[in-house]
C-alpha cells in the first residue's frame, strides 16, 4: 500500500527552512502562513494515513532509504512506521500544534524575532514527529535530540534577558544526563538483541531469552532490567521525573504558547510515548515496573505540593505538568500503559487549554505573572475566565470533562494493584500517594482560578483600564482546546458507564476483561465503581476545599499558613519548591565548579600557558640571549676566535693523520 508517511515530519521542516532563511524578506503575513500551513498539513497527512488504518492493514510503514549497515552485525534503515501508537501520537502533536501556531500568530505580533519564532516551532513539531514515526530506537533518537535542540532554542528565544539563557542552557544540560541513559540502553540492545527495531525488542518470545541473561556478565542484574531502567532513566530526563525534573519550571522562561507545546503536545511525553512503545519490554521486568509506579506516585505528590505555594500563575501550570507526568508513569508501573496514553492525550487538551489561557491573562496583563497582582479578572475577561475554568475542572477530574476519565483509569489500575488479586503492600502505598495527590490538584488548581479571576481586584491602576480580551486566533485556539477538553474523555469511557475505550483498543494496549468469569468480572467492576466514587470525593473535596479557603474562609487560611508554625513552615518549603535547586547547587553545580577551576588552573594555566606555552618561550629566550653575548661585535675578538677554531681543527686533524701513519 502507497503511503506518505514521509510528508507529515518533511512538512513543518520545510516550513522550518522557509521561514529560517528567508523570514526576514517574507514578512509576518507571509511567515504566519508558512508557519501554520505546515503543520496543519501534516495533521491532514496523519488523518489520511489513519483512514488507511483498517482491521486488514494495523500499519504503514515506508523505508525512506537504507541508512546503517554493517555486514553481519546491524542494519538499520531510516524507516518510519505508522500504526496505532504512532497515528495518537502524531494526532495530538499536529492537532494541539497546530493550534498552537495559530495562537502565536495573535501572541507573538510585533516580536522581532516573529520569522525566528515560528521557524523554531516547525522545527520542533518535525523532530517531535521523527521521534514518535520511528522504526527503531536509533532514529527516534534523532528526533529525540531534535526537541532537546529546540527546547534549548525556544526557552532561550528571548536571549538578550541573561535569566532566559540560563534557562535554556539548564533544560538541554539536565536533558543530556538523562539522554545518557538512553545511548546506554540502545548499546546493550545491540549486545543482547542484535538490533535496535522495535519488531525485535517488543517479540515476547526474544525478549523472554534476553530476560534469563545476565547483564555486562553480573549475574544479579537481569539483562533486561538494566535495559529497561536505562531507558526509563533517559525518560525522566525528557518527561521531568525526579531526580531530572528541575530544567521543566524554569522552561518557563520562554514565550507562552512555547509552554503549552512543550508541556502539552511534545517534548514532555516523549518519555510516555518511549515506554508506551516498548511494552513488553518493560512488562518483562517487575523490578523496573516497581522502580517506575514509585518514582511516578513520588513525582505526582511532590510537584503537587509545591504548586500549592508557587505565586507565578505559569510556575503553578509548570509544577502540575510535572505531577501529571508522574501520573502516567504511575499508571505504567501499575501495567496500565492504556492509562497512561489515554490520560496523555486529555492531558494534552486540557493543559494546553490552561497554558494558552494562562497566557491570555499575561497579554492582557501586559505581561504580569504573578497571581498576587491579579484577582477579579473574571468581569473584565470573563471568555478566558470560562476556558480557564473548563481547563481546571478537566484537570481536577471532574465529569465530564477529558480528565475525569483519564485519571479514572490511572486511579482504578492502582486501585486494582493495590487492593485486588495479588495485592502488595508497595501497591497500597503508590496508589495512596496517588489518591492523595488527586486531591491536591483540584485544590492548588482552584486556588490558581481564584487568585486570577476572584475576588477583589489587587490589578495595578495603570494596568486594570488596558485588560481586554484576546479575539482572533487567540480566542479559536481555546475555544477549540476548551471542547476537546469538554469531550475529548469520551474517547475512553469505562465499559461500567456503557462505554469503550476507543484508544485502548486502537492503540493495542488495552487490557481486555472477557476472559474472566462473571464473579470475577462482577468482583472487577465492584472495585471500578468504588474508584471512581472515592477519586469523585476526593477531588470535589479539593475544589470546595479550595473555594472556601480562597472566599469566605480566607482568615481560617490566612492563620493556618502565616500563624500556625507547622503550617508556616510547610508553606515555606512549598514556596521555595522545597529548595532542591538549592541542594543541586551545593552537591552538583559548586563540587563541578570548584573541579572546574582546579582543573583550569592547573590544567589550563599551569601546564598548558605557563610550562607548555610561556616555558618553551622562556627556554628558547635565554638560549637566545646566551648564545646573543658571543657576538660582541669587536672584530679583533671575532679573528682570535676564529684563529683558536683554526688551531684546534688542525691540532685534530694532525692527531687523526699521526695516528694512521703509525
Amino acid at each position: 500500500m502507497e503511503t506518505k508517511l514521509l510528508w507529515i515530519p518533511l512538512l513543518p521542516f520545510i516550513g522550518f527552512l522557509l521561514n529560517g532563511m528567508f523570514g526576514k524578506k517574507f514578512g509576518p503575513r507571509v511567515v504566519s502562513w508558512i508557519g501554520c500551513l505546515a503543520p496543519l498539513g501534516a495533521l491532514a497527512v496523519t488523518y489520511s494515513s489513519w483512514k488507511q488504518l483498517t482491521g486488514v492493514v494495523d500499519r504503514l510503514d515506508q523505508v525512506v532509504f537504507p541508512w546503517i549497515w554493517l555486514e553481519g552485525i546491524l542494519e538499520i534503515p531510516f524507516k518510519l512506521t505508522f500504526d496505532g501508537l504512532s497515528a495518537t501520537m502524531c494526532l495530538v502533536i499536529t492537532g494541539v500544534g497546530s493550534l498552537i501556531h495559530l495562537y502565536s500568530i495573535g501572541y507573538m505580533r510585533g516580536d522581532a524575532g516573529y520569522h525566528r519564532y515560528f521557524a523554531y516551532l516547525n522545527l520542533f513539531t518535525a523532530f517531535m514527529l521523527i521521534l514518535v514515526l520511528a522504526d527503531n530506537l536509533l532514529l527516534m533518537f534523532v528526533g529525540w535530540e531534535g526537541v532537546g535542540l529546540c527546547s534549548y532554542l525556544l526557552i532561550g528565544f528571548w536571549f538578550e534577558d541573561d535569566a532566559n539563557c540560563v534557562a535554556g542552557k539548564k533544560a538541554f544540560i539536565v536533558n543530556r544526563i538523562g539522554d545518557f541513559g538512553f545511548l546506554l540502553g540502545m548499546f546493550l540492545c545491540i549486545v543482547h538483541f542484535g538490533s535496535l527495531d522495535f519488531g525485535v525488542l517488543t517479540d515476547r518470545e526474544i525478549i523472554a531469552g534476553v530476560a534469563a541473561s545476565s547483564a555486562w556478565g553480573m549475574p544479579a542484574v537481569g539483562a533486561t532490567t538494566l535495559i529497561t531502567l536505562l531507558f526509563f532513566f533517559g525518560a525522566t530526563g525528557k518527561s521531568a521525573q525526579i531526580p531530572l525534573h528541575v530544567w521543566l519550571p524554569d522552561a518557563m522562561a520562554g514565550p507562552t504558547p512555547v509552554s503549552a507545546l512543550i508541556h502539552a503536545a511534545t517534548m514532555v511525553t516523549s518519555g510516555i510515548y518511549l515506554c508506551c512503545r516498548l511494552m513488553p519490554l518493560f512488562e518483562s521486568s517487575p523490578v523496573c515496573m516497581a522502580v517506575i509506579a514509585g518514582i511516578g506516585a513520588t513525582t505526582a505528590l511532590f510537584a503537587a505540593f509545591i504548586a500549592f505555594s508557587q505565586n507565578d500563575i505559569k510556575k503553578v501550570l509548570a509544577y502540575s505538568t510535572v505531577s501529571q507526568l508522574g501520573y502516567m508513569f504511575f499508571a505504567i508501573g501499575m501495567g496500565a500503559f492504556s492509562a497512561a496514553l489515554f490520560h496523555l492525550v486529555t492531558h494534552a487538551f486540557f493543559k494546553a487549554l490552561l497554558f494558552l489561557g494562562s497566557g491570555a491573562v499575561i497579554h492582557a496583563m501586559h505581561h504580569e505573572q504573578d497571581m498576587r497582582k491579579m484577582g477579579g479578572l473574571r468581569k473584565q475577561l470573563p471568555f478566558t475566565h470560562m476556558m480557564f475554568l473548563i481547563g481546571t475542572l478537566a484537570i481536577a477530574g471532574m465529569p465530564p470533562f477529558a480528565g475525569f476519565f483519564s485519571k479514572d483509569e490511572i486511579l482504578f489500575s492502582g486501585f486494582m494493584n493495590a487492593f485486588g488479586e495479588g495485592a502488595s503492600g508497595q501497591a497500597q502505598i503508590f496508589w495512596g500517594i496517588s489518591f492523595l495527590t488527586a486531591g491536591m490538584t483540584a485544590f492548588y488548581m482552584l486556588r490558581c482560578l481564584a487568585l486570577t479571576f476572584w475576588g477583589e481586584s489587587r490589578v495595578a491602576p495603570e494596568t486594570v483600564n488596558k485588560v481586554h480580551e484576546p479575539g482572533g486566533w487567540i480566542a479559536f485556539a481555546l475555544f477549540a482546546l476548551a471542547i476537546a477538553s469538554t469531550v475529548g474523555g469520551f474517547l475512553g469511557v469505562p465499559a461500567i458507564l456503557g462505554g469503550h475505550n476507543v484508544i485502548g483498543h486502537f492503540t493495542g494496549l488495552h487490557v481486555e476483561t472477557s476472559g474472566l468469569s462473571a464473579a470475577a468480572l462482577e468482583t472487577h467492576h465492584a472495585m471500578e465503581w468504588t474508584s471512581m466514587i472515592l477519586s469523585l470525593v476526593m477531588a470535589a473535596g479539593g475544589l470546595v476545599l479550595g473555594y472556601f479557603f480562597y472566599g469566605s474562609l480566607a482568615d481560617v487560611r490566612k492563620s493556618l499558613t502565616s500563624e500556625n508554625p507547622i503550617g508556616q513552615r510547610l508553606r515555606h518549603l512549598s514556596g521555595n519548591k522545597l529548595f532542591v535547586d538549592e541542594l543541586y547547587h551545593k552537591v552538583v553545580v559548586r563540587p563541578i565548579e570548584i573541579l572546574s577551576w582546579l582543573l583550569f588552573f592547573f590544567i589550563d594555566r599551569l601546564l598548558i600557558d605557563w610550562i607548555l606555552v610561556e616555558g618553551t618561550a622562556l627556554v628558547t629566550r635565554a638560549t637566545g640571549d646566551f648564545f646573543r653575548r658571543m657576538q660582541t661585535g669587536f672584530i679583533p675578538g671575532y679573528l682570535m676566535t676564529f684563529g683558536c677554531g683554526v688551531l684546534v681543527l688542525l691540532y685534530i686533524l694532525l692527531n687523526i693523520l699521526t695516528g694512521n701513519g703509525s
